[in-house]
């Protein structure tokens, strides 16, 4: 089904074994994170640890053949869908405490002309695997769409269709000149 990722990947000896495409929902490591940003709020804890921990609950991740999905919310249902294909740039990225927690983040961005990331996948507990596995499918679905150019024939019928247009648009501002 998937070249190269039927195998579960192993992280450098670190004994630890993660199939991307296994990923589903964030780590439970990132509640504890989210309690402790909202603790450092003080006053503000519960305006800013309800709507934390609603995501949380409501997080979730899907890697499909296509692309990538995520979708969070409770009220206010959100879902957003990559195809690998769109990707354009995905990083790794870590706090402090997120280093200490053993988390990192994966925003993935796309050419829509947003400075920031499209999507960010947080609460990863081993992003490396995710982000090589994103890499390869982005990369496999632009050779992919490469190789469906059009081919002499489709390209021949392209350039007659383009003469035919361009030799009625010369008739057509020939006869409007001529009733000028």
């Amino acid at each position: 089904m998937d070249e190269g990722w039927e195998e579960v990947v192993d992280l450098a000896g670190a004994g630890v074994d993660v199939d991307p495409r296994s990923i589903t929902r964030p780590h439970d490591s990132l509640l504890t994170y989210y309690i402790l940003v909202s603790a450092a709020t003080l006053v503000a804890f519960p305006f800013v640890f309800i709507p934390a921990y609603i995501r949380f609950k409501t997080l979730r991740y899907r890697f499909d053949d296509e692309g990538v999905s995520m979708s969070w919310g409770l009220l206010f249902h959100k879902e957003v869908y990559l195809t690998y294909r769109r990707l354009q740039d995905i990083h790794v990225t870590r706090n402090l405490v997120e280093r200490w927690m053993g988390l990192a983040k994966v925003p993935i961005q796309t050419a829509s002309g947003t400075s920031g990331a499209t999507m960010t996948i947080v609460g990863i507990r081993h992003p490396e695997p995710l982000r090589d596995f994103l890499y390869e499918r982005m990369r496999g679905a632009r050779a992919e769409s490469a190789g469906e150019g059009p081919g002499p024939a489709d390209e021949d019928e392209v350039v007659t269709l383009l003469r035919q247009i361009r030799d009625a648009l010369r008739a057509a501002r020939l006869d409007r000149e001529q009733q000028a």
